[in-house]
């Protein structure tokens, strides 16, 4: 893996600090998701659990087999504890969501129930049955917001046998793991030991690849696919290349306008810079043609609104928040401008100078693009040579409209205290993608959301359009109703410009050893990136 961890903790604020992997490996959650079925758990810690049809209670009835490591037993009052310490020190998301239940109830070790507030969550009760069962005895709560390396007790296949921060991470498996028979569990978590390294940047992980040192490597550069894997281990068979096509939408990853700056206020500017945005020639000259560009919020799924017309119940949705989406959004016909591949493509530079004349915007006699004195000059805040290089490319493209864009490279410390205080002006943006859309997007777009250091609404978007829609989803009942919210909020996000949406492939492009099996058949939905540790994966003996 590229980067480094400073601890193993993956749930307290600072759990972009800790390696993600143990989650599912080490700690487990009162039921599994299936990778199959977006609204789908199953028994794992929980064995059954009762939910009413207004789902205003939820009671989840554990295992009596179910244990810790250390083989103590998981009670209610583990649950119990979980829910405290998570909703007082979790994630961002997390916190906001548990402060929802009203009433947490445990009438015995194996029975607990969380009473929740009237219809304002329907998806509350399947995000506490997602959540992670930490152990009483065993979690230091007056220390869970400190980053450390701690061993930590879990209830998972997998034990932590050796950790050193930023370096390595080393899991064996627990030959006694109380759950292996559990339909849910049954042919996952295939080795013995998982050893994870961690290392500077891609390239350097490339390099270990092709000196034999991992077994598995995800490509995130389309040149080098095309080009990079003709080395000894590669022609010999040591390694393969594999090409995986799961059926998950891609998300959205794009140059983020962060509105905190006042220079970005204005949505026929943001519109018009993101106008300038040359995929077909970046495409064809970067990366081989390989990628397509991003439509949606959740494009290639149901939930895009690309290329679909705003159905009846949408367009109802839509008019309680007047202007919030343009005809073109409304009709699904809206795309981004397509270039004529030149790299300088005069007729969309042209509409995005009648667009900023729209918005009283002029160049000065320099030709520099102003408004009541102030030119439009910002920096591109980016914190690799990959992202660099599109930020350049960028830049140059809006110094055709007289806008100063300024790339600046910071290193991965700076870069990241930076983006946790919101301290840039524009950055590239990434949401992972969600098999369903959820209360996730409240983190994200809602007004509640914009002054929470090391939150994730990192275009500082507050718009009551936005907040209205994000609660038409959370409150949705039955899968149509769900669609129908989800692409009306897709519809708004695209209206307001927030991001320049860059590009997409369909593929998960990785190289690994050939004693290396998986499955015929992919996951629809497999967990980020491609399940953190192969779980459905196998070594050819």
């Amino acid at each position: 893996m590229t980067g480094s961890f400073e601890s193993l903790n993956p749930f307290n604020l600072k759990f972009a600090s800790a390696p993600q992997l143990l989650i599912g490996n080490v700690y487990q959650s009162l039921m599994a998701r299936s990778q199959d079925e977006p609204y789908s758990l199953y028994a794992l810690i929980a064995e059954s659990v009762e939910l009413d049809a207004k789902r205003e209670h939820v009671t989840f009835h554990l295992d009596p087999r179910a244990r810790f490591s250390d083989r103590r037993p998981i009670t209610s009052e583990d649950v119990l504890f979980s829910f405290e310490l998570l909703k007082a020190k979790g994630r961002p998301g997390q916190r906001e969501a548990f402060a929802r239940v009203q009433k947490i109830e445990a009438s015995d070790e194996k029975t607990i129930r969380f009473d929740l507030a009237s219809g304002a969550d329907r998806e509350l009760p399947l995000l506490l049955a997602a959540m992670p069962v930490l152990s009483r005895a065993s979690t230091d709560a007056a220390r869970f917001d400190d980053v450390r390396i701690e061993i930590p007790m879990g209830s998972g296949p997998y034990r932590v046998k050796e950790a050193k921060a930023g370096d390595r991470l080393l899991l064996a498996r627990d030959p006694d793991y109380w759950a292996k028979d559990r339909p849910s569990q049954v042919g996952l978590y295939n080795f013995d030991e998982i050893d994870v390294s961690w290392y500077r940047d891609g390239d350097a992980l490339f390099e270990a690849l092709k000196g034999g040192l991992v077994d598995y490597r995800e490509e995130g550069g389309a040149s080098r696919w095309l080009t990079g894997y003709d080395f000894p281990a590669m022609t010999d068979g040591r390694i393969v290349k594999d090409t995986l096509r799961p059926g998950r939408p891609v998300g959205m990853s794009g140059f983020v306008f962060n509105l905190r700056n006042k220079l970005f206020d204005d949505v026929r500017l943001r519109e018009a810079l993101a106008m300038m945005f040359d995929f077909e020639w970046v495409n064809a000259n970067f990366y081989g043609g390989l990628y397509k560009r991003t439509l949606s919020y959740f494009d290639e799924s149901p939930f895009s609104s690309s290329g679909h017309a705003a159905s009846e119940a949408e367009r109802a949705l839509i008019a309680q928040f007047p202007g919030a989406v343009r005809k073109d959004m409304l009709e699904g016909s809206w795309r981004p401008p397509k270039h004529d591949g030149s790299g300088r493509d005069r007729a969309i530079a042209r509409q995005a100078l009648e667009l900023l004349a729209q918005g009283g915007y002029k160049p000065t006699e320099a030709g520099v693009m102003s408004k009541d004195g102030q030119p439009v000059a910002f920096e591109i805040m980016v914190r690799d040579r990959e992202e660099e290089r599109l930020a350049l490319n960028f830049a140059s493209s809006l110094r055709r409209i007289g806008v100063n864009a300024q790339p600046r490279l910071y290193d991965e410390v700076q870069y990241q205290q930076r983006r946790r205080k919101f301290d840039y002006d524009m950055m590239i943006g990434q949401w992972l993608p969600a098999a369903v859309p959820g209360v996730e997007q409240a983190g994200r777009w809602s007004s509640a959301s914009v002054d929470k250091e090391k939150g994730t609404n990192l275009a500082g978007v507050s718009s009551p359009a936005l907040d209205g829609l994000i609660d038409a989803l959370i409150r949705a009942r039955g899968p149509e109703e769900h669609l129908t919210a989800a692409r009306a909020l897709d519809r708004a996000l695209l209206s307001g410009f927030y991001f320049v949406p860059l590009f997409h492939t369909g593929e998960i492009w990785t190289a690994h050893s050939s004693k290396l099996e998986r499955p015929r058949n992919l996951p629809h939905f497999p967990m980020y990136p491609f399940g953190f540790t192969l779980e459905t994966w196998w070594l050819q003996r």
